[in-house]
């Protein structure tokens, strides 16, 4: 395998992908219709086309013109709440989108695609222990429920048109690179390190803390977090076992648990800043606990991610964020 289509390439987690495949000798194209997407975070090395994975005539000409080996899909929106509220637009996009992918690449005898998935899948997880592949799908959302549709899409694409995937269910991703300069950008963003991070620069008055009496070590939320590099270097560890006929579905996570009180003073010890904070009513579906299983991926891929320090994970994320 040596071509790979990144879809959603300028977006935060995608630009990251395409920097490391190039860096590990692959040549990279990379779709994006720039709704939340940056041309600016995709490297220069890469051929770019601007065209959306709704509309199979904005990017079908990808496949007329490059020979691709394997399909990279992170063409998606992410905001849970919004799903909640749009859920068309979700399912437009994260279900309807992939089919689109997935019938070009039996048009053009493509056999390998990755997905980019998510935790959301699982719904309210109400286990106490770590969170593995086979833990019953329920989402409680339009995200998760569009993204749980297109894995199923993919699985029954690969037995009708043989076609090898790579599924990754994605917990809590944060960070940012250090080698090239690009990084999580956008309005609307949910996830907690960039939240945290607006308060200490100022842009936020306090983080919102929601809930304090969970049955954890402090009362707070526990949650499972990877930087992003760790993320995109699993699914790059993927391609050979595509290569080989290798399917599955696998959680990446780093398989430790910090809680919400956790990453504020880990944030505070980065950042230098005394970031205020509040405690506010629970939110509903919000588990206690949610940590993942990610054994899967480094025994069958060989992955291992280097970022276990939480600390570390916030403070490429904070280099990046006051850069801008």
């Amino acid at each position: 395998m040596k071509n790979i289509l990144v879809t959603g390439g300028a977006g935060y987690i995608g630009s990251h992908a395409v920097v490391e495949l190039l860096d590990s000798g692959y040549n990279v194209i990379v779709l994006d219709n720039l709704e939340n997407g940056y041309i600016e975070l995709v490297d220069k090395r890469a051929k770019f086309y601007q065209g959306d994975i709704r509309d199979i005539n904005s990017f079908e000409n990808i496949f007329k013109e490059n020979e691709i080996d394997a399909v990279m899909n992170f063409a998606g929106y992410i905001k849970v709440g919004e799903s909640v509220f749009e859920p068309n637009k979700y399912y437009l996009n994260n279900t309807y989108g992939v089919m689109n992918v997935v019938e070009v690449m039996k048009k053009y005898n493509i056999k390998n695609i990755i997905f980019s998935s998510t935790a959301a899948v699982y719904g309210e997880v109400k286990c106490d222990g770590l969170v593995y592949e086979d833990y019953p799908t329920a989402p409680i959302n339009p995200y998760g429920a569009s993204k749980l549709m297109a894995e199923r899409v993919i699985i029954d694409a690969a037995k009708a048109y043989e076609i090898n995937y790579s599924i990754f269910r994605y917990f809590n991703v944060g960070g940012a690179h250090e080698k090239y300069h690009i990084g999580q950008k956008g309005d609307g963003v949910t996830a907690l390190i960039p939240i945290i991070l607006q308060a200490a620069k100022g842009e936020r008055e306090k983080l919102s803390i929601y809930g304090d009496d969970y049955p954890t070590k402090d009362g707070t939320g526990i949650r499972d977090y990877i930087h992003v590099v760790d993320l995109v270097r699993a699914h790059i560890a993927a391609l050979p076992a595509l290569d080989k006929n290798i399917s599955g579905i696998y959680n990446l996570g780093n398989g430790n648990g910090f809680s919400v009180l956790e990453m504020l003073n880990a944030a505070k010890k980065v950042t230098n800043v005394d970031i205020k904070s509040e405690v506010v009513e629970k939110r509903e579906g919000d588990p206690a606990s949610v940590v993942a299983a990610s054994e899967k991926a480094r025994d069958i891929l060989g992955w291992k991610p280097e970022y276990t320090d939480v600390e570390k994970i916030i403070e490429t994320a904070w280099n990046w964020y006051r850069s801008l």
